[in-house]
């Protein structure tokens, strides 16, 4: 954890970006990482973390674990993901919560970073099975900030806690704005 914290330091005192954010958790919970707009979110997540001496783990696409990459991402923290069976990752997370790992879970619900026109609502339903709150994390390219933000609690009225959620990124850009997708969860539409 020292070396955490040393890397951490090193990172923000040479950042052209500023750490702004409130005080970590106290307790597990979701941190939402958002917008995700660029491989640098990651990183900017692992400085967050760190220097905030935050234990987390993290939900990333299988590819990123094939090969010698592996080892270090489930060294940092990751989970992979098999995009064509997400509901059994959620099934994973929730078993090892309930066993009594205690940890936060960086979740980036937009996805991948294009194509997307909705976020994913895997974050929602680990934080509401859990009974986890949900931080939202943020990095902002027009203010050159990031950090986390509010830690709320979902009230299980999507549209409602979607509301505040938004409300919390709309003047949040990304590290590339133009990759930025509008947090809305396809439930919304849908009623359920």
């Amino acid at each position: 954890m020292a070396f955490r914290r040393f890397v951490a330091r090193i990172f923000w005192t040479f950042s052209r970006w500023k750490l702004v954010s409130e005080p970590a958790p106290d307790r597990p919970t979701v941190l939402i990482g958002a917008p995700h707009t660029s491989n640098w979110d990651f990183v900017f997540m692992l400085g967050i973390a760190w220097k905030l001496d935050m234990h987390y783990r993290w939900l990333g696409k299988k590819s990123l674990f094939r090969g010698w990459r592996g080892p270090i991402m489930r060294r940092l923290g990751g989970i992979p993901v098999d995009r064509e069976s997400p509901a059994a990752v959620v099934g994973e997370v929730l078993e090892s919560i309930r066993a009594g790992e205690i940890f936060g879970l960086v979740v980036t619900p937009d996805g991948t970073r294009t194509g997307h026109t909705h976020w994913k609502s895997g974050f929602y339903g680990i934080a509401r099975e859990a009974g986890l709150p949900v931080t939202l994390g943020y990095v902002d390219r027009t203010t050159m900030t990031t950090g986390l933000g509010p830690t709320i609690e979902l009230t299980g009225d999507v549209a409602a806690d979607m509301d505040r959620i938004r409300a919390f990124y709309a003047d949040k850009s990304g590290v590339r704005p133009e990759h930025r997708v509008e947090p809305r969860l396809r439930e919304e539409l849908s009623g359920s």
